[in-house]
């Protein structure tokens, strides 16, 4: 089960994940200034210093609704701050959850990070809070995301044509993408686990 007031790390020899907080737009500052281009595909952009403290303030409100879960992203073989990524639409009754808004500044790309990350998530969600299913969406049209969310096990569930507006007012089109508990256990645990050990 997951609790929201409680501050969870989580951590390996490679990247350590902390609770984002409002005190983290110093850390993530350098991203939006200079690598906007991070946002193409997102649904709440911070490609700038403002809307950096409004997608901070947005996630932070949402854990106090007890609706998301954000992280920091530390890269401990570099020591520097790479990103962040977060637990959203967390049901607690269905034990589902998605995993998203996941972003590293360019020079994190293709290091490895990324699966660090997503194998410490995926085994939080489902053998810590017990999920059965942990979802995954990405604009269509963003295909280096999507061979990631690919790469770590997630199968393709379909698309929901035009369900989402972006900020710049494109309807997006949404590959969904999922991993069950089933399936961590039989298969993608082990894999992943090869592919960063």
């Amino acid at each position: 089960m997951l609790d929201f007031n409680r501050n969870y790390i989580l951590e390996d020899e490679r990247v350590l994940l902390r609770p984002l907080c409002n005190d983290d737009v110093e850390h993530l500052r350098i991203f939006s200034i200079n690598e906007p281009e991070l946002w193409k595909y997102s649904s709440q952009k911070a490609d700038n210093e403002e809307a950096l403290v409004n997608y901070v303030s947005t996630a932070m409100s949402n854990r106090e609704k007890l609706m998301e879960y954000p992280f920091i992203v530390f890269d401990k073989k570099t020591q520097q701050f790479a990103g962040s990524t977060r637990y959203y639409d967390i049901q607690l009754s269905h034990q589902t959850l998605q995993l998203g808004y996941t972003w590293y500044g360019k020079e994190f790309h293709g290091t490895g990070l990324n699966k660090h990350c997503k194998f410490l998530l995926l085994h939080f969600a489902f053998e810590t809070m017990k999920m059965e299913r942990v979802e995954f969406r990405a604009d269509l049209k963003n295909a280096r995301s999507i061979a990631a969310m690919k790469s770590i096990g997630c199968m393709e569930e379909g698309v929901l044509r035009s369900n989402m507006l972006l900020p710049d007012n494109r309807r997006r089109d949404s590959i969904v993408l999922s991993i069950l508990k089933d399936e961590w256990f039989a298969v993608v645990k082990d894999k992943l686990k090869e592919r960063i050990y």
